[in-house]
Order: C-alpha cells, then sequence, then structure tokens
C-alpha cells in the first residue's frame, strides 16, 4: 500500500509550534515580525500574499504587508526594502516574485538584508548554503526534508533524483540533501529538460522529486514500486471541461504503486508555508538573541 505523505498535518504541527514560539517570544516583549513586498500586479501573487498573511494571523506573528505600485521606478522598491531592513520591528522579509520586467530580480533579492531573508534567496545566503553552512533553508527544499524525514524516509546513502533545476527548488535541495548532515549525506542527480532518457535515472532512484512544472511528468514507467515521490508541481489543467490540479507526478496512476507519494494539493504546498513562518521565528530568535526553542 503506498504512503501517502501528509503536508497538511506536519506542516499544522509545525504552525503549532511556532504558536508556542511566538508566544515566548511575546512573554519578553518581542512580536517576530514578517514583511511581504508586493509589487507585481498579478493575481496569484496577491493571493500568495494574502495566504502568507494569513498564516502570520494564525501563529500570532505580526505580518507588514507593503505594495510598491507596479509602474513605479525600481529604485521604490529598493527604498522600500531598504526601510524594511532598518526596522527593528520586522525579523524577516519576503518580496514577492516575480517583479515587474524593468526590475532586477536578482539585484531585489539582494538588497534584503541576509540576516531578514528568510527566503534564502540573498546571494550570500546562497553562498552560505553551496558551502554547507545555511543561514535560512529555503523553505520549499526545508519542507521537503522535513516531510522525508517524518515519514521515515532515510536519505543518508539513499539515491535522489531531482527533476527540475530551478533556484528556488532544484538546486538548493540538491545542495541540502548532500549536506553532512542527518538530513542529508544522499547522493543526488539533477535531471532537466535537455536530459536524456529521464526514466533511466529516476528508475534507478530510491527518492524522486518532481519539480520540473510540467504536469504529471513522472508516471509508472518512470519509477518503480520502492520508489518515494515527492510532488512538487501545482498545474492547472482542463479536464472534462473543468479545471483541475494535477501535479508533476501522475498522482492516480502511481497512489498504490510506488512506495510513498506527497499528494497535490496537500504535500509540499503547506509545508512551504509553515517553514517560511519557521524561518521567521529563527530570525527573530537570532536578531534579540533570546534562546526560544523552535519546533
Amino acid at each position: 500500500m503506498t504512503q501517502i505523505i501528509d503536508g497538511e498535518a506536519l506542516a499544522g504541527e509545525i504552525r503549532e509550534g511556532v504558536a508556542d514560539a511566538v508566544a515566548a517570544f511575546e512573554s519578553e516583549g518581542v512580536t517576530p515580525g514578517l514583511a511581504t513586498v508586493l509589487m507585481e500586479a498579478d493575481p496569484a501573487s496577491e493571493t500568495y500574499v494574502n495566504m502568507k498573511q494569513r498564516d502570520c494571523e494564525e501563529v500570532g506573528i505580526d505580518g507588514i504587508h507593503v505594495e510598491v505600485d507596479a509602474d513605479a521606478p525600481e529604485a521604490a522598491l529598493f527604498d522600500r526594502i531598504d526601510e524594511l531592513n532598518d526596522d527593528d520591528g520586522v525579523h524577516g522579509i519576503l518580496v514577492q516574485m516575480p517583479v515587474p520586467d524593468h526590475v532586477d530580480e536578482r539585484a531585489a533579492q539582494a538588497a534584503v538584508d541576509p540576516a531578514k531573508d528568510v527566503d534564502g534567496f540573498n546571494p550570500e545566503n546562497v553562498g552560505r548554503l553551496v558551502a554547507g553552512e545555511p543561514r535560512f533553508r529555503p523553505c520549499t527544499p526545508f519542507g521537503i526534508q522535513r516531510l522525508l524525514a517524518d515519514a521515515g524516509v532515510e536519505t543518508a546513502g539513499a539515491d535522489v533524483v531531482v527533476v527540475g533545476r530551478s533556484n528556488i527548488v532544484g538546486r538548493p535541495l540538491a545542495n541540502l540533501l548532500t549536506r553532512r548532515a542527518d538530513d542529508g549525506n544522499a547522493t543526488v542527480t539533477i535531471c532537466h529538460s535537455k536530459t536524456a532518457d529521464l526514466a533511466a535515472h529516476t528508475r534507478r532512484a530510491d527518492v524522486v522529486v518532481a519539480a520540473a512544472g510540467v504536469p504529471e511528468l513522472i508516471g509508472r514507467e518512470e519509477v518503480t514500486p520502492e520508489t518515494t515521490v515527492v510532488d512538487v508541481g501545482i498545474n492547472r489543467v482542463e479536464r472534462d471541461g473543468e479545471s483541475t490540479l494535477v501535479g508533476d507526478a501522475d498522482f492516480e496512476a502511481l497512489d498504490g504503486y510506488v512506495d510513498a507519494i506527497t499528494p497535490v494539493p496537500g504535500g509540499v504546498g503547506p509545508m512551504t508555508r509553515a517553514m517560511l513562518l519557521y524561518n521567521t521565528v529563527l530570525a527573530a530568535r537570532r536578531q534579540t538573541g533570546l534562546d526560544v526553542p523552535l519546533p
């Protein structure tokens, strides 16, 4: 029987732990603060930001939302980021991507104070991750690590294939899984759109992480009954005249066939949001020097 790895349940446990940490901070007169910055007038981005603000409210984090007009010059965004960098009540900053075309995305990420970069995308933090000493683990890869650990999937010595080479998931996850750490020590292969014979790589893997942005790319031909599949994909497709959400793995084909799989929705997505809250209280602990237990 296939184990369904429940991201909603684990994310709920982490949020409860974060709420306890926030209460401990407040007993010391500190409220952790997370600022979300939105510049692009994009409905999906607005939805993501609203969800993150609701998450903050649920656990007691002070959610500060900043909007910059999409037509404003690049300097306007950087000025607001600088203000948040200097605000002692803001412990974490997240610049929602994408930004408008006239804004340099990498420059926007670099503008965030590395100590408040709870997404882990500032170049300094990326360098620390590559060096094996991350300040913050990027939220989606971090969430995947927590899911695997909670499901009892041993990464030490495991063969992991990551399908997708983005700077948000594929590359940072490969760096985390190869670290000398209890939740690392894996042998990792990154596959992508130019990989020849994808199935030849994925079928030998103990764990396949599907993060290519291609609907139902991973089916039975790409895995074995011993495979654990972590599905990062979120794709809208039309079926029978209706829009439905599917992952990068064919869940219906793999359920009952593989050893374990994350569903879409309810798998990696909730964990990404939970780890953002975790990183925020971690940032608050470092900036305040308060020894508050984290989940």
